[in-house]
């Protein structure tokens, strides 16, 4: 066990070091003795005090009742014994929960690889946003999905997501503000000092009316954190209908019912990088740009033409 968890009870110093695993659900196991501390039977309550060898072997998962397998297409882009990488569309629900019980890539997933079911989340190990599109990684093992996690927990996965920000942002720049549940809107996400450590790097890679085209590069990854952030620095995501802004700044009329008009928020994880559990060598994979937002590009370029065209 390393020193950071030393004085804490096994049961919360497993939580921090597994966070895939429920806290409840290690404390089943160190019941059942598939735990053990330098080769003894443990407790949940027994004191950590750093350097000891812990064991987990872990138990058997009974899949929840919203966890069923539904044959839904995936798109895989790369797949092999260790990990599965999904190109998502925007609609798709990553896990079932807040009234989204069915039609998940959790559910597509089940259906695709059964034997996910034996794994915390089906081997889910990030999230994009419901209306977000774009590249995740799944892991297959449960050594994957610890190998995944700790990478995500030490920041060394890559994730660039393509942005495309209301206003003029006029440098590359960089978001360094906690995270944390809004004061008063629950549902939603602020920046706030009660929050959690959340940086995003930008660089702009286009001026378009009344937009910036941005690719955000994430250092951590808190809910919503791109388009909390991007709020925050007066910048909203194009179609966020949570942190996004009804009023448009553009100089026609048509450029601002483009904008307008755009059903979800602009946002999609472009490329991935982390280390393959597998191998331990970089690997790395890109998703083209969405029909939506590459349309809505389109659109906005020539509404911009016909513009100044008529000026």
């Amino acid at each position: 066990m390393p020193q950071e968890v030393a004085g804490l009870r096994l049961d919360q110093a497993l939580a921090r070091l597994l966070p895939q695993w429920s806290r409840s659900r290690l404390q089943s196991w160190i019941e059942q003795n598939l735990v053990s501390v330098d080769g003894s039977g443990a407790t949940s309550r027994q004191k950590i005090w750093g350097g000891e060898k812990i064991s987990v072997t872990p138990g058997r998962i009974e899949a929840d009742s919203a966890h069923q397998a539904e044959a839904i297409p995936l798109n895989i882009v790369d797949e092999d014994e260790h990990l599965i990488v999904i190109d998502k569309p925007a609609g798709m629900v990553v896990h079932p929960g807040n009234g989204n019980w069915q039609g998940t890539l959790l559910n597509a997933l089940l259906n695709h690889a059964p034997q996910l079911d034996q794994l915390p989340r089906a081997g889910i190990v990030h999230r994009l946003d419901k209306e977000t599109t774009g590249l995740l990684v799944v892991a297959k093992t449960v050594e994957a999905q610890f190998n995944l996690v700790q990478q995500l927990q030490a920041r060394t996965v890559r994730r660039d997501y393509l942005a495309l920000a209301l206003g003029d942002v006029r440098k590359d720049g960089l978001v360094d503000a906690p995270i944390g549940r809004h004061p008063v809107l629950r549902t939603r996400m602020a920046v706030t000092e009660a929050g959690k450590p959340a940086r995003t790097h930008y660089r702009v890679l286009e001026k378009l009316a009344a937009c910036t085209l941005l690719r955000c590069s994430l250092e951590t990854g808190r809910t919503h954190q791109i388009r909390v952030h991007l709020r925050a620095i007066g910048h909203p995501l194009v179609g966020d209908p949570v942190y996004g802004s009804k009023a448009v700044d553009a100089s026609t009329l048509a450029v601002a019912h483009v904008l307008l008009q755009f059903p979800r928020q602009a946002l999609h994880a472009q490329r991935l990088t982390l280390m393959h559990p597998g191998s331990g060598q970089s690997v790395s994979w890109e998703s083209p740009l969405p029909s939506d937002m590459a349309e809505l590009l389109q659109a906005i370029r020539g509404a911009s033409t016909a513009g100044l065209a008529s000026v």
